[in-house]
C-alpha cells in the first residue's frame, strides 16, 4: 500500500526534522559553553538566569506573532525566513563581548527560533492524514534531541580547540545548509510536481471539501476568536505547565552534572547525550503508541488521550533521580533519560492536538499561542523558582536541594497538564470556525 500511495510526504518529515534539529543545537549551545563563559565574563547563576529569561521572553512573544505571519506567508517562505534569521543569530553570539551583549544575542536567537514548531506543526497537518499526524510530529520533534546530542558531542571540543565562539559560528552556519534543500524539494502539497495524485488524495483523506486546502481559500482566524475556544485553552494551559520542564533540562542539565558530579568540558557529553538518545526514542514511541490504539479501533481523541496519560505516569520516578545518583551516577543520567524521552513523547502528541482539533488555517496561529504560553511558563520558573533558588541555595553550599526541588516540580507537572486538558477538552472536539457559537469541548 505504501508504494502505491507513494513517500514524499516522509521527505518533508526529514526535512523539518533537520531544522528542528538545527533549532535546538543553536539554543542549546550557550549551555555547554556556560564553563568558558563564566569565565571570561565573571557569571553567576543570577546572569545565567538574566540571559536564560531574555530568550525566554523573545522565544514567547515571537511564538504569538510568528505563529500569524506563518499562516500568512505559508509555511515555504514563513519557515525559510524564520530560519534564515536566526541562523544569523547564532551566529552573532561570536562577536559579543559583555553579559548584556549576550542577552540581547539570545533575546534575537529567541524571537527568531519561535517560528520552527508554528512553521513545523502546519507542514505537518497540510501534508500528513490525521492517523499519521503524531508519528511524523514524533520524528521531526526527534530533532530537537539529536541537536541535543551532536551538541555536548562538538561543542565543548570546538570551544578547546578553536575557541568558543566558532562554536556559535559553526552550528550557526548550518540552518544555510537547511535553507538550500528546503527551497529544492519543499512545495506545498497543492503545488508539488513530484506527489503523486494517490499521496494526495491518501493525505487529504480527513478533508470532507479538497477544495479547501487551496492556499487562501479560507479566511484568516482572529487570535480573539481562537481565545473563546476551551479546545484553546486546553493546549495554551498543557503548554504553559510542560514546557518549563524541557527549558530546565535544556539549559541546567551541564550545570547539574557539573555541580553534582564535578563534570566539565568534555566529561558532560556522554551523559548529556545519553539523556538526549533517549529522549529521541521517546519522540517517536510517543507518535507511535496512539497511532497503535488508533490501528486498533480506538477513536483518536481517546488514543490521544490514553496516550498522554501513560506518558504522564513515566515522568514521576525523575523525583528519585539525585537518590538513585548516590548509588551510582549513571541510574540518576538513566531517570532523568525516561522523564526526558517521557516529555518528548508528550510532546509529539499535545502538539497533533492542536491538528486534531483545529483546521489547518488556524494550526499556526493556535500553535503560537500555546507556544507562547509554554515560553511564558519556562521565564515563571526562571524567574520565580530558579532564579532566586538556586542563587540562595548555590550561597549556602546547598545546591543540591534547590536540584530536588526542581525535580519534584518536574514529577508532578504532566500529571496536572493531563488533568486541566482533561476537563477543559474531554473528547477533543474538532472546531467548525465557521459556526457563529463556539461548540462544547
Amino acid at each position: 500500500m505504501a508504494a502505491q500511495v507513494g513517500k514524499y510526504r516522509w521527505t518533508i518529515c526529514s526535512l523539518v526534522f533537520f531544522a528542528t534539529t538545527v533549532n535546538y543545537l543553536d539554543r542549546a549551545v550557550i549551555s555547554l559553553l556556560k564553563p568558558y563563559l563564566e569565565t571570561e565574563f565573571k557569571w553567576n547563576s543570577g546572569d545565567y538566569a538574566n540571559i536564560e529569561i531574555a530568550f525566554k521572553l523573545a522565544y514567547s512573544l515571537g511564538m504569538l506573532g510568528v505563529g500569524r505571519i506563518i499562516d500568512k506567508l505559508g509555511t515555504k517562505i514563513g519557515y525559510a525566513l524564520s530560519t534564515f534569521l536566526w541562523s544569523l543569530a547564532a551566529i552573532g553570539h561570536a562577536f559579543v563581548s559583555s553579559t548584556l551583549g549576550f542577552s540581547v544575542a539570545r533575546a534575537f536567537l529567541g524571537v527568531t527560533e519561535a517560528g520552527n514548531f508554528p512553521a513545523a506543526i502546519k507542514t505537518i497537518a497540510e501534508w500528513f492524514p490525521q492517523r499519521e499526524r503524531a508519528l511524523a510530529t514524533g520524528i521531526f520533534n526527534s530533532g530537537s534531541n539529536v541537536g541535543a546530542i551532536i551538541a555536548p558531542l562538538t561543542v565543548p571540543l570546538i570551544a578547546e580547540t578553536i575557541g568558543w565562539k566558532w562554536a556559535f559560528v559553526i552550528t550557526g552556519a548550518l540552518g544555510f545548509v537547511w535553507l538550500l534543500l528546503w527551497f529544492v524539494f519543499y512545495e506545498i502539497p497543492a503545488r508539488q510536481v513530484r506527489l503523486s495524485k494517490a499521496e494526495f488524495d491518501y493525505i487529504h483523506s480527513d478533508v470532507d471539501d479538497l477544495a479547501a486546502v487551496a492556499v487562501g481559500s479560507e479566511p484568516r482566524v482572529s487570535w480573539f476568536k481562537l481565545l473563546t475556544y476551551r479546545q484553546t485553552w486546553s493546549f495554551v494551559l498543557g503548554k504553559f505547565i510542560t514546557d518549563p520542564v524541557w527549558w530546565f533540562y535544556l539549559f541546567w542539565l551541564p550545570d547539574f552534572l557539573n555541580k553534582q558530579y564535578g563534570l566539565k568540558g568534555t566529561q558532560v557529553a556522554f551523559p548529556v547525550a545519553a539523556v538526549y538518545i533517549l529522549s529521541s526514542i521517546g519522540s517517536v514511541g510517543g507518535g507511535y503508541i496512539p497511532l497503535r490504539f488508533m490501528r486498533g479501533g480506538m477513536p483518536a481523541f481517546r488514543a490521544r488521550k490514553l496516550s498522554m496519560l501513560v506518558i504522564a505516569l513515566c515522568v514521576f520516578p525523575i523525583v528519585f533521580a539525585q537518590y538513585l545518583g548516590q548509588l551510582n551516577m549513571w541510574l540518576a543520567v538513566l531517570v532523568i533519560g525516561i522523564a526526558a524521552a517521557a516529555h518528548q513523547a508528550w510532546s509529539a502528541n499535545i502538539f497533533t492536538t492542536v491538528s486534531d482539533m483545529f483546521p489547518k488555517r488556524a494550526v499556526a496561529s493556535v500553535t503560537g499561542i500555546g507556544g507562547m504560553a509554554g515560553g511564558l511558563g519556562g521565564i515563571l520558573l526562571t524567574a520565580l523558582v530558579q532564579k532566586r533558588m538556586f542563587v540562595y541555595y548555590e550561597s549556602i553550599n546547598q545546591l543540591d536541594k534547590a536540584y530536588f526541588i526542581m525535580f519534584l516540580i518536574c514529577g508532578g507537572a504532566y500529571l496536572l497538564a493531563w488533568v486541566l486538558m482533561h476537563f477543559l477538552a474531554a473528547n477533543m472536539k474538532p472546531i467548525d470556525l465557521d459556526a457563529t457559537t463556539p461548540p462544547a469541548a
